[in-house]
């Protein structure tokens, strides 16, 4: 196992530099950092491994480490901790590939997310979460603000993002795509008497969440097949828009 001592090292260099959008989209490569994330990212390909062992929290480290099976760089303390995103590391900092783009399977009766433009990486690695937790068939990324690889993502969605089928597409595509397969478009808005509990959603159904402050753009309403709100009985008009995706995700469970 190769040591780093140094900061200045290219490898360790290179690494930081990936917490860049430009750098991630110019060399196809991102990071993913933490023990749930790395152990859940199965489907990709790491190249590198940073270590640093005075930072495990546990006892399966080691596991992980073996089942990787990559090049891995031991890193001290203070290195390992310029290289984190996180204000306590555990001392796993993987480098991965990005894998190729491509629209999720359907089941026989389809179960999509469809997040417009959401800006907040936190929001979307939230809304991964409850994806994997209502066993989506996948989620579809619509006119990307944030890029699905940012660390933050990776991290909010505490490795989900390789759990639940995730892909990026232009609305102007997908719209077309979703109706061809005969998947019904329900959008959130405060615009709409039916409440979410009270309309149909036990056949295929894309639930479509809009931007944190303006929610679905015109294309998505005016393309949508039902509306539906949640109520809100404060002072606030809306919620948070991985709150509201949770919610929606479980009332189609509830009726499933």
């Amino acid at each position: 196992m190769l040591e780093i001592t140094s900061a200045q090292n290219p490898r360790l260099k290179a690494a930081h530099k990936l917490k860049d959008r430009r750098e991630r989209d110019k060399t196809g490569l991102f990071v993913i950092e933490g023990f749930r994330e790395i152990s859940r990212a199965k489907s990709i390909e790491i190249e590198t491994l940073f270590i640093c062992p005075e930072l495990f929290l546990g006892s399966n480290e080691g596991a992980l480490i073996q089942s990787t099976n990559v090049e891995t760089l031991k890193l001290s303390p203070a290195l390992f901790k310029k290289l984190s995103f996180r204000d306590r590391p555990d001392g796993l900092f993987a480098v991965g590939k990005k894998p190729e783009s491509q629209l999720p399977k359907l089941s026989n009766n389809p179960f999509l997310v469809i997040a417009q433009a959401i800006e907040k990486p936190g929001n979307l690695g939230s809304i991964l979460r409850s994806c994997d937790a209502a066993g989506v068939d996948g989620c579809i990324v619509a006119d990307r603000c944030t890029d699905i690889y940012n660390p933050n993502v990776v991290r909010a969605s505490v490795g989900t993002l390789f759990t639940v089928p995730t892909t990026e597409m232009p609305s102007d595509e997908l719209l077309p795509w979703l109706k061809k397969n005969n998947i019904q478009i329900v959008a959130t808005t405060p615009d709409t008497d039916l409440e979410f509990t009270h309309a149909d959603l036990t056949g295929p159904v894309a639930i479509a969440v809009g931007t944190e402050q303006l929610g679905l753009s015109d294309a998505w309403l005016s393309q949508a097949d039902i509306k539906v709100r949640i109520p809100m009985l404060g002072e606030a008009d809306s919620l948070n828009v991985a709150a509201a995706t949770t919610l929606m995700l479980y009332e189609v469970l509830r009726q499933r």
